[in-house]
């Protein structure tokens, strides 16, 4: 093949096959971005969103391969065109599978629970926010001690908080704290040292609850968080790292 050869090719557009490949994996992205924003916008049911992403996921996959046969063809072939787009569609294809592939291999790493708290005898409950669950897949009330065999031999970590400040100034830390990390004040009760949040996730839009207590403890004060969902078996791991992220702030600005 002569060099003229080779740059006719290089200079021919792209494929209208592998462009169509690459708009269907543009819409596959644009799908998997709905199916949360769409529970969030309260458009669909989040089944319905996990229907969506499912498909969305699959057919991206299943197009990127094709993309990135084409990019390796067209790479051999010095056909400039189709190396870009093959390339576009492989790389967006990837991007949108590796990281749900991720999340499975985080899912089937950490037991199958949505609620972890620092007390598991004596977990706090949620009093102003019981209400806001009663239509929820998941009670207000503690999982049991199966939740809690599961919590101990997965997160190990999770502890209650102890301070040397006194039960009224330990609240506010544990206030301030909880502030801090955007969830949604739902109930003050400085006098029952309780405080009630909601934390709201950013894609879906799931809401997870939080109850913090503040009691006495050992010329101090013992500061117990528990995280739960509302909907949902498995929480990927994310109250209990959402527990961590509170302890830990609250440690730091003691």
């Amino acid at each position: 093949m002569t060099a003229m050869d080779n740059t006719a090719k290089a200079g021919r557009p792209a494929s209208p096959l592998l462009v169509a490949v690459l708009v269907i994996v543009i819409g596959c992205g644009i799908a998997a971005a709905l199916a949360g924003f769409g529970n969030r916008w309260q458009w669909w049911d989040y089944r319905t969103g996990f229907v969506i992403l499912r498909w969305a996921l699959y057919i991206a996959a299943g197009a990127g391969v094709i993309s990135l046969i084409a990019f390796i063809a067209a790479a051999v072939q010095k056909h400039s065109a189709n190396v870009f787009v093959g390339l576009a569609g492989a790389v967006l294809a990837a991007a949108m599978v590796l990281p749900a592939w991720q999340l499975q291999r985080v899912g089937a790493s950490v037991p199958r629970i949505h609620d972890i708290t620092t007390d598991m005898d004596n977990p706090p409950a949620f009093v102003a926010i019981a209400p806001l669950r009663k239509d929820a897949p998941n009670p207000a009330a503690y999982d049991g001690p199966k939740t809690a065999a599961e919590q101990k031999a997965a997160y190990a970590d999770i502890h209650p908080v102890q301070l040397p400040a006194p039960p009224a100034q330990a609240y506010q830390r544990a206030l301030d704290a909880a502030r801090s990390m955007g969830w949604e004040i739902v109930s003050e009760a400085p006098a029952e040292g309780r405080i009630e949040a909601t934390d709201a996730t950013m894609w879906f839009g799931f809401k997870d609850d939080i109850v913090i207590r503040v009691t006495a403890a050992g010329g101090g004060s013992r500061v117990d968080v528990r995280s739960k969902s509302r909907v949902g078996r498995n929480d990927f791991g994310t109250n209990a790292k959402r527990v961590r992220a509170y302890t830990r702030k609250l440690e730091a600005a003691a």
